[in-house]
């Protein structure tokens, strides 16, 4: 680094240096000059005049040598003052990555301005000095470095330099943001709302109302988690039927519907889906985790047809219902079977579940693919990390097998050795949408009814860096494209 910090030993030294340098001089200046004055004027001037002469001089320098301390004193005490640009590092050297997403954030939020350094030092964050943007830095125990004008040129250059693999992504306004959860309390956890709520960036939570009163337009960023849009309540029955939870939830979902108009969870579920599809269409980010991706592809193929079991909706399922499926409509997912037990936790056969994985905690682990920063910005910034091998994690949802995604899908994470993609990506219309396997990145295996993990203990994590790459995606300025 060409960055050059003094110890708070140097810089004492550095400041008596000084001071004994001035005070010679201004010695030298005032015998020098007080014995010049009295010569030329000794025939001329009394003794009063002289003393008077002096005494001017005197007063003169000790205000030019205040000036001169005051100004050497602001250089020892304040050395960041005239400090150009701050730089969050993203690598190693960052104590805390997730709560460096929140700082980004809170300054494009103040109506700053941020550079998004895609592949320098782990994908690093960059933006003008000032006293409260380092301030909060402290408070929130995240790393950075001042830098001045010409290091931050010298970064943007090898940056732009054609064989480096990096790229700057300009970040200018602080997307809003939504949270797709139903009202009443749910016996687990969410990781986007635990890594949004640590990292101090703010969220709405909407739910059916607000979708179908079409609130959802107003926000540029929406998050699905362990949702279920086919209308099996999760396809919690066998275990969780009599459970308080449950029964309230299903109270909640039958009368949101009735409200509506729709005489099925499901049907409501179908509409919910629509208004979501409607709002990647018009430009909006839509980022779904664990069931929320394969029920969502499900309820858009599943259009018109009964998947549901008569205790979720009354009446029998279509048994023809696998051969009705409309793949066209789909996101990601293609030539799927459902699966039609409803006593089975398990909506279809696009999840790879844990037999047919083979893989325990101790091996469980999935590859960040390496794209070109400059051609393809939009999947590099959303695997931005530090580490390109990322821990694996369980949920109702764990992964999705490889031959069931569509072939304009972006795989950006993948276990290849048992053939499985845990990260992807694709357009639709105007906007984006993200589907990331698992629950909780450091929960391997979140039951209903645990605790919600402590990031206090995990400020690094690699895996919930992924979420919140998603996060700041939006608040990037979209460049021309270069095909």
């Amino acid at each position: 680094m060409d960055s050059c910090f003094f110890s708070a030993y140097s810089l004492h030294n550095l400041y008596i240096c000084q001071i004994k340098h001035i005070r010679l001089f201004f010695a030298r200046f005032l015998l020098g000059n007080c014995s010049r004055a009295i010569c030329v004027r000794e025939h001329k001037q009394s003794v009063a005049e002289t003393k008077t002469q002096i005494g001017i001089m005197r007063k003169t320098s000790q205000w030019i040598r205040n000036i001169l301390l005051g100004m050497l004193c602001a250089l020892v005490v304040q050395p960041t003052a005239w400090a150009s640009s701050l730089l969050i590092p993203m690598d190693e050297a960052q104590a805390n990555h997730l709560k460096a997403y929140g700082i980004t954030y809170w300054v494009l939020q103040k109506g700053g301005e941020a550079d998004w350094l895609l592949n320098y030092r782990g994908g690093s964050f960059m933006f003008k000095h000032s006293v409260s943007y380092e301030n909060e830095l402290v408070v929130r125990g995240v790393s950075y470095e001042v830098i001045s004008d010409a290091q931050a040129g010298q970064i943007l250059s090898q940056i732009a330099a054609p064989d480096a693999n990096m790229d700057v992504m300009h970040l200018e306004k602080a997307p809003k943001v939504a949270v797709y959860s139903p009202k009443s309390k749910q016996p687990w956890d969410d990781a986007v709302t635990l890594v949004m709520t640590y990292a101090e960036i703010p969220y709405d939570v909407v739910f059916d109302d607000e979708l179908m009163q079409e609130k959802l337009p107003k926000y540029d960023w929406l998050h699905l988690h362990h949702e279920d849009f086919t209308g099996q309540y999760g396809k919690f029955y066998a275990s969780f039927h009599n459970a308080p939870w449950y029964r309230e939830q299903v109270r909640e979902y039958e009368a949101v519907a009735a409200r509506y108009g729709f005489s099925k969870v499901s049907q409501l579920k179908l509409a919910v889906v629509k208004k979501i599809r409607d709002f990647c269409a018009g430009g909006g980010f839509m980022f779904a985790m664990c069931s929320a991706t394969d029920t969502y592809d499900i309820a858009l193929a599943a259009e018109g047809v009964d998947i549901c079991d008569v205790m979720f909706d009354g009446d029998g399922q279509d048994p023809r219902a696998n051969s009705k499926l409309d793949y066209s409509k789909t996101f990601a997912f293609k030539d799927f079977k459902l699966v039609t037990n409803p006593y089975t936790y398990e909506y279809s056969d696009i999840d790879d579940n844990p037999i047919e994985r083979g893989l325990g905690e101790n091996n469980d682990f999935f590859t960040l693919f390496q794209f070109s920063a400059k051609w393809d910005p939009i999947p590099t910034m959303l695997t931005q990390n530090h580490l390109t091998t990322i821990k694996g994690f369980m949920g109702q949802t764990t992964a999705f097998k490889n031959r069931m995604i569509k072939s304009d899908v972006v795989i950006m994470g993948e276990t290849k050795s048992i053939n499985e993609v845990r990260y992807m990506h694709g357009t639709y219309g105007k906007g984006t949408w993200t589907f990331y396997g698992g629950h909780d990145p450091e929960d391997y295996e979140h039951r209903v009814g645990e605790e919600p993990t402590d990031l206090n203990l995990h400020p690094n994590s690699a895996g919930y860096r992924l979420i919140l790459n998603n996060i700041l995606f939006p608040a990037a300025k979209k460049k021309k494209q270069k095909t």
